[in-house]
């Protein structure tokens, strides 16, 4: 059977290596909030007080006000960016998904994983974040009580896993184009980074059942 082997990319120039750039350097300012993100709101997991001490200095110091939409622009701009080399034609997408099966190549399938979480991301995270910072002050009685309710807990389980595969991926993928690791060393940084991604999902998951049974 044949198979089509058009590809569709833009002429390289100057302009895309900026922006190239400029979508690595979101990119990798988003790994480090997530990654920090989690390890703020596992602090549930050494009781409520914890939680509602450090969520009290960042409001008290304006970072959650000012940081919040900060991020929030920071994240809107490394999907645009992101954006210029997703197929988003159906003979786009039908070409690609050819092309991935036929290479077997790991890394092409991790691509196609990081822009399916991103879609998902994109709407599940706006939601998130909308209703975190129009609803101040941040409290753990307040995060164990939308859990609580159970739409937020289905919609928390499908965003964790996605979150994490996609800056996982992310920071791999960082790694690998900007020759931060050669390319014997991607085997070993790969198990590394899905160890590190596996560990973010299981504190997530402990921090859910810690809402889950937090008094509200």
């Amino acid at each position: 059977m044949a198979i089509d082997t058009t590809i569709y990319i833009q002429t390289p120039d100057r302009t895309s290596a900026y922006l190239d750039w400029l979508q690595m350097l979101t990119g990798a300012n988003l790994v480090l909030f997530m990654w920090s993100h989690m390890v703020l709101v596992a602090s549930v997991n050494l009781g409520a007080g914890a939680m509602n001490t450090l969520a009290r200095f960042f409001e008290d110091t304006y970072m959650a006000q000012v940081g919040g939409p900060i991020i929030g622009a920071t994240f809107l701009l490394h999907f645009l960016l992101a954006a210029r080399k997703v197929p988003f034609r159906v003979e786009q997408q039908s070409t690609i998904w050819k092309h991935s099966k036929m290479l077997h190549h790991t890394d092409t399938w991790l691509w196609l994983i990081q822009v399916f979480t991103a879609m998902i991301i994109l709407i599940m995270g706006s939601i998130h974040m909308w209703t975190i910072l129009t609803d101040l002050p941040i409290t753990a009685t307040k995060s164990a009580a939308r859990i609580q309710g159970g739409f937020w807990l289905v919609f928390y389980l499908i965003l964790l896993p996605m979150v994490e595969l996609h800056v996982g991926i992310g920071f791999y993928r960082i790694a690998v184009k900007w020759g931060f690791i050669r390319r014997k060393e991607r085997k070993g940084f790969k198990k590394f980074e899905n160890l590190l991604t596996a560990i973010f999902i299981l504190i997530g998951l402990i921090t859910i059942v810690r809402f889950m049974t937090l008094p509200v």
